[in-house]
């Protein structure tokens, strides 16, 4: 993949912010940071660099969220502001096993999406 000058711009808004951020968000940050980048420019960056694995897209009911991870890895959701954390999460290798009776499936890899809020 080509990392032309508006692809970096994007991968290099995500890597600063290390948070989940719509294409809006994207393009409103870059804009009022000085550097000029239309939204179509945006919107085609997002999903040249998501779709060659460089960064993670998260479908949510508010529409897409663009974060600088591609590992696998799981994610803590607010359930009160909807902010989203990354978490390195490994799964006890007896309930991977006990998984894997169950359905007959060999897992390869597996991300956690849970919701929460935080503790008074």
């Amino acid at each position: 993949m080509r990392l032309s000058r508006q692809r970096r711009m994007v991968l290099d808004l995500l890597w600063v912010e290390k948070s989940h951020l719509s294409a809006r968000d994207i393009f409103e940050k870059l804009n009022n940071l000085g550097r000029n980048i239309g939204h179509t420019s945006v919107y085609q960056n997002l999903e040249a660099l998501q779709t060659a694995g460089v960064i993670e897209c998260l479908d949510r009911a508010s529409g897409r969220l663009y974060g600088y991870r591609s590992d696998p890895h799981s994610h803590l959701t607010c359930s009160q502001s909807g902010a989203i954390q990354d978490l390195d999460v490994e799964l006890p290798r007896e309930l991977l096993d006990q998984i894997e009776r169950r359905t007959g499936f060999a897992i390869e890899t597996y991300t956690l999406n849970l919701t929460g809020r935080r503790r008074s």
